[in-house]
């Protein structure tokens, strides 16, 4: 398999030789590796190929090895290969993505050959983010949002998010939140009925946006769980994936102001036939909702101890409560 990894990327770059320097990291519950490949006598320095076993899984950390689970896993790795097999050249600097140098599907593995975004200029990651740095990842999420607005997607996620209520099934009966339980299904509607629908990246976590040097820049990977949505779910998870609760909250507004400013310049720029100021009002009503479905997954994947004031609780109760007081309109 090496040889023939090595023979693809040879075909890709026209390069001369190929050779593996590092694996940066195993694919989730044992599904691969994503390994960078050095190159000599061709126009690149390292390629970087994510390489998916569909056959060959370990346990997973949280005790989710289902069937469900691994039907799951395998339709995200065939929607990465449709997203950079037909949309990742619509992004622009402004939501930088790798490209994609070649896939390759057969049997039951995936390899998937991408420019090495260190060399490109993005060499940095973050698990401690500084402010400036939350508002270029805001900045790029606005503009991939505006990108794909009004757009079906198509071969990708219906509704993207690796935690939609849809292909969750099992972590929602694991749910031991009645109430929550109860209105999973209005607060999944609620986020559908938006008149305004994108492409969702649907793990923009800290951990895959790659940053650089002054983090004035960046670039995003992982399009996995790619597909239609609301944009503000992206928001949600990615404020919810940098600051801990007391920040959240604290810094909702902020940071919300950032992203809609942000939103709305792209949106002009791209020309976009939509009214900006409508997406605002619209999305910003929807960014409880959005956290609300976030906080359903996470509490039926990995129960916790989540204290009745947390922001997480309280939204969620606030969420729940609205939706009921309309059913009784």
């Amino acid at each position: 398999m090496k040889s023939h990894i090595r023979d693809l990327i040879l075909k890709a770059t026209g390069a001369d030789a190929a050779f593996e320097i590092e694996v940066i990291q195993r694919l989730w519950s044992g599904y691969g590796e994503i390994v960078r490949y050095g190159l000599t006598g061709g126009d690149r320095r390292s390629v970087i190929v994510k390489h998916v076993k569909l056959s060959v899984q370990s346990r997973h950390p949280c005790g989710w090895n289902t069937d469900v689970s691994h039907r799951r896993k395998m339709r995200s790795y065939q929607i990465e290969t449709a997203w950079y097999g037909n949309w990742s050249q619509r992004c622009d600097t402004a939501c930088r993505v790798p490209t994609c140098l070649v896939f390759e599907s057969f049997g039951d593995e995936v390899l998937i050959v991408l420019e090495d975004l260190d060399v490109a200029g993005f060499p940095y990651r973050r698990s401690v983010v500084r402010d400036d740095e939350m508002r270029t990842c805001l900045n790029w999420l606005a503009n991939f949002h505006a990108t794909f607005i009004d757009e079906q997607p198509e071969g990708l996620w219906p509704m993207g998010t690796y935690w939609h209520l849809e292909i969750r099934p099992d972590e929602l009966q694991a749910l031991n939140d009645i109430a929550l339980k109860n209105a999973a299904s209005a607060i999944d509607q609620k986020l559908r009925d938006s008149p305004y629908q994108t492409f969702v990246h649907g793990d923009a976590k800290l951990a895959n946006f790659c940053f650089s040097v002054d983090g004035s820049r960046v670039a995003a990977v992982d399009f996995q769980y790619v597909g239609g949505g609301c944009g503000i779910k992206d928001v949600a998870y990615f404020i919810d994936s940098c600051l801990n609760e007391d920040e959240c909250q604290r810094q909702e507004s902020q940071l919300l102001d950032v992203y809609f400013q942000a939103l709305k310049q792209a949106i002009k720029t791209k020309q976009k036939a939509v009214d900006a100021e409508a997406v605002e009002q619209d999305w910003r009503a929807l960014y409880p909702v959005a956290w609300t479905d976030l906080h359903r997954f996470l509490k039926g994947w990995s129960p916790g101890h989540w204290d009745a004031n947390s922001y997480s609780e309280r939204l969620a109760r606030e969420v729940i409560a609205q939706l009921q007081n309309n059913r009784r309109k």
